[in-house]
């Protein structure tokens, strides 16, 4: 037997207990470049328990819903930020923390323009773009130790649209 997931649209509010949702979107804060660029500024907090900010590549096979969510993960050192490089959607999971154990996972599909930035220590699926080609500039913490803890459900949930 599995759970159900209907995904919902990405919101800041939707998103704020887990992360940050980042999009050039409304005015910008300020104009730059002789008033040809909208600066739209600090939008995310990058917070590391040690070590230091990095910017890796990642490239996700194309994931289709309904999906089967049987893990999710955290990195209790740092907040951890995905960047799509490309307009296409992708899926995101969170999950609340209940006392190391991550409980009611929740499903978002971004819209064009839209990245994010996990909290540090906030559950989360696996990097799930929904398109071709599945490039992602991910900022995250570059240190030494272990920055992956993982859960996996006993019961797995269905991520349906």
């Amino acid at each position: 037997m599995s759970l159900r997931i209907k995904t919902q649209k990405l919101t800041a509010e939707a998103l704020a207990p887990y992360g940050n949702l980042m999009q050039a979107s409304g005015k910008p804060d300020k104009l730059i470049n002789q008033g040809r660029c909208g600066r739209f500024h600090d939008l995310a907090r990058l917070d590391f328990s040690d070590g230091r900010a990095g910017i890796s590549m990642f490239q996700g096979q194309k994931e289709t819903l309904p999906l089967a969510l049987q893990m999710v993960e955290r990195h209790p050192d740092g907040s951890q930020a995905f960047v799509p490089m490309s307009a296409d959607p992708f899926l995101v999971v969170v999950a609340r923390d209940d006392g190391g154990v991550p409980r009611d996972p929740k499903a978002f599909v971004t819209e064009p323009g839209q990245a994010i930035n996990f909290h540090r220590g906030t559950w989360h699926g696996v990097l799930a773009p929904l398109s071709e080609p599945g490039i992602f500039a991910v900022i995250d913490r570059i240190g030494s130790g272990a920055n992956l803890q993982e859960h996996w459900f006993d019961t797995e949930f269905i991520i349906e649209n």
